[in-house]
Parts: C-alpha cells; structure tokens; sequence
C-alpha cells in the first residue's frame, strides 16, 4: 500500500511540473518553483522503492532552475522517467513491459508536444524528441533493476535531447518516419532470429535512425552488410568453435556494447557527414565499418583455420587468444573489407580512389585491433568492447587521413 501510495505521488509531482513548467520563466519563479518541487519530492525519500524517483525529479528541477535544460525537455525526461517508469513496472513482463514503456514515451512525447503547441512556445525538433524517447527505452533496457537506474535514465534522455536539440539538424517528419520503420524492422528482426538481445534491438534501431536522417539509406545499408557478415560467420563452423571453447556467448546475439563498440565510430562520422557534408567523413565511415567487419569475420574464421600467433611477438598461442592472428584471418579480412569498401562504392557513398583507401583501413584497423588485444586488453585494462572502438576508430581515421592527404 505504501509503495502504490509513493508511486502516485510520484506521478501527481510528474504531472504537476510538466504543467506548471511553461509558465516559470523568470529567475526568481524557477528557483521558487525547485524549492517547492525539492520539497515535495523529499516525501519521496521517506518511502521505499520511490527514493530513486525524488532524487531523479530533484536532480531535473535543479537542471531546469540553473538554466541548463529548457521546459520543454524538462517535461519529456519527467514523463519518461518518472511515468513510463510506473507503466514498466505495472506490465512486469520482459518484453511487454518494454513495449508498454515505449508506447507511454511515445504517448508523453506526442501529449507534451500538443500541449506547447496550444501555449504557442517553441519546443525542439521531431528528431529530438525520437531520440530522447528511443534513449529512454534503450537505457531501460540497458539498465534493467539497478537501483540507480532512473538517476542513469534522467542524465542520459536529458543530455541527449539538449545535444541535439543545441545542434538544430533540420529533417522532414517523412524521413524520420521512414528511418524509423526501416530502423526497427531490422531491430526487430535482428531479435527474433536471436542475432541481438533487447539492448542490442534498441542500440541498433537507433544507430540505424541516426545513418539514415544524418546521411541517407545507403550508409544504412553499408552498416547492414557488415551485420549480414558477422551474424553469417559468427555461425560459421559453430559446433567446432564451441568445443574449442571460442564461440560467441548467448549464440552470438549481439548487445548493447557490441553494436556502439563496433557501430559508434561509423554513426559519428555519418552524424559529421550531415552536418558538414564533408567526403572524407564518408571515407572515415566506410573505412571504420570495414574494420568492424573485416575484425569479426577475421576472428570468427581465423579460429577455425590452423594456429595462431601472436601479433607481438611470432609465438604460438592457443586459439580465441587476443592477440593471436592467422593467415587465414587475415587473408579473410582482406576479402571483406574489400567487400564493404566495395559496397560502399557501387551504392555511390565513395569514388574508386576512396574504395581502395578504405580496403586497406579495414586491414590496418583489423591489426590495430589485434595489437590493442594483446598489448593492453591481456592485460585487462580494458575489455573487448574497448579493443573494438580503438580498432575502428584507427581503421576509420586512417581512411579520413589518407583522404585528406590525397585529396584535400
């Protein structure tokens, strides 16, 4: 009884700001208006299981007094956090529960819009508003029951609707509707044939809305290639890789950290791209994207074929050793960066030139990969996730230096 009590109290503070919010304007007013609420949520502590949601709603009403977030965002992280928060919780199933609290966002956002557009003041772009929704249902996902959960989500919504709201990329309704559908029907699709968990469907459906608005459906379709090569290869010979002990764990479905360690740097250089329209951040994606795949195919069939050797020193090492490269895996990263590159170029995202830059940084990258895993991850200084940024962000950079050398 106590916790349902703390829960609609949380949803009456919610509910009250989101209100109230458009009309504190002046200094005077938000600082009265964040005392107030502070107090009110500080009832919050006092109940168990909703001391996350007052220092959640405390933490937003001081972002919103200082200046640092407009009324607007303000609004839409309180209705995700602190709303879709209850809906999640009610549902209590896996994969509904999600669906129920992407639904809310979802809701909350189009509500909130309506109710700023009916008051005349200016609220953020459509694409804003998506991404703050699909980060809130994306960190949900990532973060799951950890107690600090919501303080993670509050940050995360917040700061990602004020980057992009600050950075004011214009796009039609149409396209972002169109990223969306394409964006999630892969994610979808990647879940139910159990190449990525929820985390990993969420992570990509929003890296692949973020191609597509920022660049266009080709640098989509680039990214997609490279998905279609690993998942092909992670099942390549998988019984044999399993009595080596070398498989990927959950069947190879792919989380969160393994699309942003593999698809971060890519998704940068396309932001870079649309905001610049720059050529050689296309030389810098397509040069990061056949590292990524030219990494994985280069690992999952090098496994497989003979003894490895360490990058550092010529030694053999066991096989599924960080470090540890054969002929075969290198032979098959070659092939496959040249593949990607090659993609790129008949879909008219680069010249030939920038092709055989970019087949050759998906090698360097893959090395530098290899390097990275034997010098520093053995070492544990870093995991794989961290191996893979730093190897596609060498194979992504040295694309962008040879372009700029050559061409600039």
């Amino acid at each position: 009884m106590m916790n349902k009590l703390g829960e609609r109290l949380a949803a009456v503070i919610a509910i009250g700001c989101i209100v109230v919010a458009p009309f504190v304007q002046s200094t005077p007013w938000l600082w009265f208006f964040a005392i107030i609420v502070t107090l009110l949520s500080l009832i919050l502590l006092l109940i168990q299981k909703t001391r996350f949601f007052s220092l959640s709603i405390i933490a937003l009403a001081i972002f919103f007094a200082i200046g640092l977030i407009p009324p607007f965002i303000f609004a839409l992280t309180l209705a995700f956090v602190v709303i879709g928060e209850l809906v999640f919780r009610s549902v209590n199933e896996n994969v509904r529960s999600y669906f129920a609290y992407a639904v809310v966002a979802a809701a909350s956002a189009v509500l909130i819009t309506l109710y700023y557009q009916t008051l005349n003041l200016l609220q953020p772009a459509p694409l804003t508003v998506l991404l703050g929704t699909i980060v809130a249902v994306l960190l949900k996902a990532i973060l799951g029951d950890r107690d600090d959960a919501l303080m993670v989500e509050t940050l995360g919504i917040s700061m990602t609707m004020l980057l992009f709201n600050d950075l004011n990329y214009q796009v039609s309704v149409t396209l972002i509707s169109v990223a969306v559908l394409i964006a999630f029907s892969f994610g979808y699709f990647a879940y139910r044939f159990k190449t990525a968990d929820l985390s990993g469907l969420f992570s990509a459906a929003l890296l692949g809305i973020l191609l597509i608005v920022f660049a266009d459906v080709r640098w989509f379709i680039i990214m997609l290639a490279f998905f279609i090569a690993g998942s092909a290869c992670t099942r390549y010979r998988y019984t044999e890789k399993e009595k080596l002990g070398v498989e990927q764990n959950r069947g190879g479905a792919r989380g969160y950290r393994n699309v942003f360690a593999n698809g971060g740097v890519s998704v940068a250089a396309a932001v870079m791209f649309g905001v610049t329209h720059q050529p050689a951040f296309a030389a810098m994606f397509v040069g990061s994207v056949a590292t990524a795949a030219a990494d994985t195919v280069a690992s999952e069939i090098g496994v497989t074929g003979g003894t490895p050797y360490m990058i550092t020193t010529g030694k053999k090492v066991p096989a599924g050793t960080n470090g540890g490269v054969t002929l075969i895996g290198e032979f098959s990263a070659l092939i496959c960066a040249i593949g990607i590159s090659a993609t790129a170029f008949f879909l008219g995202v680069i010249d030939l030139p920038t092709f055989g830059m970019c087949s050759i940084a998906g090698l360097v990258g893959t090395n530098l990969d290899s390097l990275v895993g034997a010098v520093i991850e053995n070492r544990g200084y870093i995991g794989n996730a961290g191996t893979n940024v730093i190897g596609t962000l060498g194979g992504g950079l040295f694309a962008l230096a040879l372009y700029w050398v050559l061409f600039v």
